[in-house]
C-alpha cells in the first residue's frame, strides 16, 4: 500500500509532530514553519501524520500499488 499525502498549509502550525511519527521520514518542516513532503515515493500510508497531527492539516489516501509488468 502506498499513500498519497496532501497537506492544507493554512491550518499547519508547523510543530513538526507529524514528521517525528512518520517512519519513513516523508515529511518535514520546511525553513518557513511549514510541513513539506519531501519523499512522497516513500510513504507506505500508515497514517500516523495524519492521526498525530492536531490541526487535521494532513490527510493521507490509501493507494494500492501499481504492478511491475514483469509481475504481471
Amino acid at each position: 500500500m502506498k499513500g498519497k499525502i496532501s497537506v492544507k498549509e493554512e491550518r499547519c502550525k508547523g510543530c513538526g509532530i507529524c514528521s517525528y511519527f512518520c517512519p519513513k521520514q516523508v515529511l518535514r518542516v520546511d525553513e518557513l514553519g511549514k510541513i513539506r513532503v519531501i519523499k512522497p515515493e516513500d510513504c507506505i500510508a500508515c497514517g500516523q501524520c495524519e492521526l498525530r497531527c492536531p490541526d487535521y492539516a494532513i490527510f493521507v489516501d490509501r493507494v494500492a500499488e501499481q504492478k511491475e509488468k514483469s509481475e504481471v
